[in-house]
């Protein structure tokens, strides 16, 4: 273990705060005992806030059509090998009905940056949603649009909104994305969905292209400053049809620091073991909520379309129902000490509160 590690971690626990010049040094000088001590401090600090709940969200992955051209990603406009498909409002809804039955109470709206679905069409999807179930808790994630597009859909009862801001660093944003992509833009983005009352979600892919410790320093100082109720935080994982096909997988060891130092330095947020930590890693879901995260998204797409919605090679659980899904999960937290909470899960404000 580096003493100097340990000595920043400590500091982080009490401070919730370290300067760049810390964050650099940390990221720099860590070995695994580190990261084991880290998940300890992040693990017990989740379980006084939210107990030993995980809460799952359910995906509804409905279009892979996408406008922009983003390097990395699998259905970038370029991908021509992609199979693209669009499910109607009716199919959507059936995803949700299924997803009710199995015990989701957060349904998560996703796409690529697709036109067909409008701000007004998008409200009227959420309207369906909350008017037939209204203990259920409906989030966001369709990429950059504009203040008044947000709020049409926050006052037709979205909740949550997600939006990895994938770098806070503008210079890596420029060599992650095409030139008609700003990264000003996006974090205009995460502000106003903030201001309208959104719980905002941010995040990042460990060891994409291009990435150094510098920028994940920046990234840390910006979850600090923003304080994001959510944070999704996976490892970068190429996809064949991408100008980064040959670019080396993300860390899976720096990926579980990071969870555990985020959980660390924001207390209450909301942190995903993502699809991509179970990609790269059978056990990988776990482990990240073992290193702080208590959140699992399961995909409620149609089976029939899951193999086309491929950011990156190798998705786990594409083929599974529902049903099957959720079993798996409950069977896998199960193995840790863990339960699967049938909750909207929402973000605690309080820092004193328990959600059990």
């Amino acid at each position: 273990m580096s003493g100097t590690a340990k000595k920043l971690i400590d500091e982080l626990n009490i401070n919730k705060h370290l300067d760049r010049d810390k964050w650099i040094t940390l990221l720099s000088d860590w070995d695994d005992r580190d990261r084991e001590y880290a998940a300890k401090i992040a693990r017990e600090i989740s379980e006084r806030i939210y107990g030993k709940n995980i809460y799952i969200r359910g995906i509804v992955e409905f279009s892979n059509v996408c406008k922009n051209d983003c390097l990395y990603c699998g259905i970038r406009r370029s991908n021509k090998n992609a199979q693209r498909y669009r499910l109607t409002d009716d199919e959507i809804l059936m995803c949700c009905d299924e997803g009710y039955e199995e015990g989701f109470r957060t349904f998560v709206l996703q796409c690529g940056e697709d036109s067909a679905y409008s701000a007004e069409r998008m409200a009227n999807i959420i309207r369906r949603i909350k008017e037939k179930y209204p203990d259920c808790a409906v989030t966001l994630s369709l990429g950059e649009m504009e203040y008044d597009e947000y709020k049409l859909m926050r006052e037709a009862g979205a909740d949550r909104y997600l939006l990895r801001h994938e770098t806070a660093n503008e210079e890596h944003y420029k060599k992650l994305h095409p030139a008609e992509m700003s990264f000003s833009h996006r974090m205009k983005c995460l502000e106003d969905l903030k201001s309208l009352g959104y719980q905002t979600g941010a995040g990042i892919m460990v060891g994409s292209p291009y990435q150094t410790v510098e920028c994940l320093a920046d990234d840390m100082l910006f979850f600090e400053r923003f304080k994001p109720e959510m944070i999704g935080i996976g490892p970068f994982l190429p996809h064949k049809n991408t100008p980064f096909c040959n670019e080396a997988k993300g860390s899976y060891e720096l990926t579980l620091f990071l969870l555990s130092l985020c959980r660390i330095m924001l207390p209450n947020v909301l942190l995903p073991a993502t699809t991509a930590l179970g990609t790269i890693r059978p056990d990988g879901r776990e482990q990240g909520v073992l290193s702080g995260a208590n959140v699992i998204m399961p995909n409620l797409s149609p089976t029939a379309v899951r193999k086309k919605y491929m950011l990156y090679d190798g998705k786990i659980c594409t083929e599974d129902s529902a049903d099957q899904c959720k079993m798996c999960i409950h069977a896998r937290m199960k193995r840790i000490g863990y339960v699967v909470k049938v909750s909207r899960g929402d973000y605690s404000y309080d820092k004193d509160s328990d959600l059990r």
